[in-house]
């Protein structure tokens, strides 16, 4: 069992080895302090701030029927970032764009043998027979106040470190998510001015706020550092697409999604039961970072009753389009990239009539899979309305009079071809597993994945209709910031095995529908 002693240093945690196994520094102890050698920690917060700005004369009292306005593509914030960044005391990377080079080594590791095409669908584990009938212990108890049953509950000394390959690639993903959440929530603050900031309804304390979040990642990306081992993966430098703190915000709510929903994903199929249980502490975190975000984001906080667990791949798919270029030598990954599943009139969350959404993707700030939304309408904006039901300024909640999306909504698909070079200095590569063309679009939200048909329009395009379906009583499935996907199979899949999906994935995307 892990334990803090008066003779431990305080950046040390101490965990007893097994014979064979070295440590750092000094036997019986795991170094836990930050190893955070090219990180950026966030300056003391700035001097208070104006009161924000109130609603301009011009914004609408009454909201008449929907109407479609004009948009114009927005140029990648990437392209007008300067070569030294700062603000308000606040400091981040000096460099956040694309890859210019060429790699060096192209597609996800591999090991030494691949044992089959895919992994099969088998029926139920023969062993899997506890029912209890009775309501109170059935088997003899192996300590008092101890039901029998459980894993690690045998008094075996607990090792965090990853056992298997598995455990190896999923924890380096989580690193990748830790590291790039590390640099992303500290830009944000250094990027924008104070009056861009109370323009968007952020003053200090909201901005302090940000950066102990901030600073949680160090905490997240040691911890995983140290239970890799020697290979962790290093932080790398980042491509973000935002112009504004809005639009900033926004990325955040998406980011936080999926590190959220790609541990959840595996994490109860880690070999290392230790392991998980310090993950699980983290990801509990992450959670609420993605809830405050969405909070920021002038979104409900909370609108669904389950959170959603994703595949590793479907995580890396949506993380490695933002990551320009790693040091060299970091530790490659093994898991897929999908090519990229785009909602061409997915609806805009800085529109107080959602519906009037312009339907030709020109509302996205780009073309990559969790690009946020356009923030800077020239009209229709809910951002500095103080009308119920309709505001989308920073609060605790909103309820909104037009959803972002319902069952029924005609939903516009583009979709990549595989062979994008994708990730850290391009070098890896989207593909697919699927044998024949898309034919379903698959919901992945809560307890559920929910088939809808795919009606195919040609050219990598074609729609959908958002389906209704509910988990339990009036909680609609589909809600939030969720993954969808193109599929050549409705294939039944269920939480725990939905990675068999995998093999017939066409493309993924990320959904924002509340």
């Amino acid at each position: 069992m892990a334990e803090w002693g008066d003779d431990v240093p305080r950046d040390f945690l101490r965990v007893r080895l097994l014979p064979g196994e070295t440590t750092r520094d000094k036997p019986g102890w795991i170094q836990i302090a930050p190893l955070l050698d090219n990180a950026v920690i966030a300056a003391p917060a700035p001097a208070p701030a104006p009161a924000p700005e109130a609603a301009g004369e011009g914004d609408p009292v009454t909201f008449g029927p929907d109407s479609q306005i004009s948009a114009l593509p927005q140029t990648p914030a990437a392209s007008l970032y300067p070569v030294v960044v700062g603000e308000n005391g606040y400091s981040s990377a000096t460099y956040h764009g694309p890859y210019t080079g060429t790699p060096t080594t192209t597609g996800a590791v591999n090991a030494p043998a691949t044992l089959a095409a895919s992994i099969p669908a088998l029926p139920p584990n023969p062993t899997a027979t506890y029912y209890n009938t009775e309501g109170k212990p059935i088997n003899p108890m192996p300590a008092p106040y101890t039901p029998a049953g459980g894993l690690g509950t045998n008094g075996t000394l607990p090792r965090y470190m990853v056992e298997s390959d598995f455990d190896f690639e999923s924890i380096a993903l989580g690193l990748y998510q830790e590291w790039i959440e590390l640099d992303l929530f500290h830009d944000g603050l250094a990027r924008f001015t104070n009056e861009q900031f109370i323009a968007a309804g952020l003053g200090d304390e909201a901005r302090s706020l940000i950066e102990f979040m901030a600073n949680q990642e160090t905490g997240h990306a040691t911890l995983l550092t140290n239970m890799l081992g020697e290979r962790a993966p290093k932080q790398c430098v980042y491509n973000y697409p935002y112009l504004t703190v809005r639009e900033w915000l926004d990325f955040n709510q998406r980011v936080t999604r999926f590190g959220e929903s790609g541990v959840w994903g595996f994490i109860n199929h880690l070999d290392s039961r230790e392991v998980g249980q310090l993950l699980s502490q983290s990801i509990a975190t992450e959670s609420r970072q993605q809830q405050i975000f969405r909070q920021l984001s002038g979104l409900p906080p909370m609108n669904v009753w389950f959170e959603n667990g994703w595949p590793q791949s479907w995580a890396w798919t949506m993380l490695a389009p933002y990551i320009s270029y790693c040091p060299e030598n970091t530790t490659r990954l093994a898991w897929q990239n999908f090519p990229t599943l785009r909602f061409l009139n997915n609806a805009n969350i800085n529109r107080y009539s959602p519906n009037d959404t312009a339907q030709d993707g020109s509302e996205t700030v780009g073309n990559r899979i969790a690009d946020p939304s356009v923030s800077n309408l020239t009209s229709g904006s809910c951002l500095n309305l103080n009308t119920t039901g309709y505001s989308c300024g920073p609060v605790v909640a909103h309820n909104k009079s037009e959803p972002l999306s319902f069952p029924g909504r005609k939903v516009l698909l583009q979709w990549h071809t595989p062979g994008t070079a994708v990730g850290p200095n391009n070098s890896y590569v989207t593909s697919t597993s699927a044998k024949n063309p898309p034919k379903f679009v698959a919901w992945s939200q809560q307890l559920n994945l929910t088939y809808s048909p795919l009606t195919n329009t040609g050219n990598n395009t074609g729609y959908t209709y958002q389906p209704e379906e509910f988990v339990y009583g009036d909680d609609g499935i589909i809600n939030g910031t969720m993954a969808v996907l193109l599929t050549d199979e409705d294939l039944f899949v269920t939480p725990f095995n939905v990675s068999l999906l995998n093999p017939h994935v066409v493309a993924l995307g990320l959904y924002q529908a509340g």
